[in-house]
């Protein structure tokens, strides 16, 4: 612990498995209290309580960021557990298996685009008018390459990604003047439940020799860092962990 997010409120969602579970467990070594949110109750249950055993402060909700009335809930919540929200981690989301758009199936698409693009819209609304009271703070977005330059045959995944990246955009513009920056963090290839399947591909971009393959732990420093930034610090940024051009 450094204690670099002292007395900080983040919530994080996606934080039952993976990078957001990495991501809310360094923050709360680094001293940030922590609203833990997930649609799965006994996952997100355990990194709050994993958080809670190792001295650190947390809280578990559940909450399914497709639904703009239960993000309204758990902001209200989280602010009333712990009087402000500083820092807000948009890390939800969905893949599913890879198919030519020819092929795909529209279910899928509208589901990606659900959790991925419209669930991280949904979030920032939500959050905004806490940030705002509270003077200040950070929205980080989880991004991905893919949301820069796509791959064929995950275009509903890749095109959530770029619309992330254009909403991060938006959103600096749109909040700079309230002490409010938001970022992109593009973590790479990282062995999650989720990406288990590209890792596996040989055919896939994530085979390139030269890249570095990570743990979700691995993206947790660039995650602190980023949430430990003075509030007139960089906004519209997109922070990249890839060891290739975007």
């Amino acid at each position: 612990m450094n204690n670099s997010l002292q007395n900080k409120i983040a919530v994080v969602t996606g934080a039952s498995r993976g990078i957001g579970r990495a991501i809310a467990i360094s923050y709360a070594d680094n001293g940030a209290k922590v609203c833990c949110l997930s649609r799965s109750q006994s996952e997100v249950d355990d990194t709050a309580a994993y958080i809670n055993k190792n001295n650190g402060n947390a809280i578990a909700l559940t909450c399914d960021v497709s639904n703009y009335n239960d993000l309204e809930r758990v902001f209200e919540k989280a602010h009333k557990v712990y009087s402000g929200i500083d820092i807000v981690v948009i890390n939800a989301g969905v893949d599913f298996k890879n198919a030519s758009v020819e092929d795909s199936y529209i279910e899928n698409w509208k589901a990606i685009i659900d959790i991925n693009l419209t669930g991280a819209y949904y979030t920032a609304k939500a959050a905004i008018p806490y940030l705002k009271k509270q003077g200040g703070g950070k929205i980080i977005t989880i991004g991905s390459g893919l949301g820069h330059k796509g791959r064929a045959d995950n275009a509903a995944y890749s095109c959530s990604k770029a619309g992330l990246w254009m909403l991060t955009r938006v959103l600096a513009q749109e909040l700079h003047q309230f002490n409010i920056s938001v970022n992109e963090l593009i973590p790479g290839p990282v062995i999650t439940a989720m990406g288990d399947n590209s890792m596996k591909d040989s055919n896939s971009a994530f085979s390139v020799n030269s890249e570095w393959v990570k743990k979700p732990e691995d993206v947790t420093n660039l995650a602190v860092f980023m949430a430990a930034q003075p509030l007139v610090g960089p906004t519209g940024q997109s922070f990249s962990l890839m060891r290739r051009d975007l």
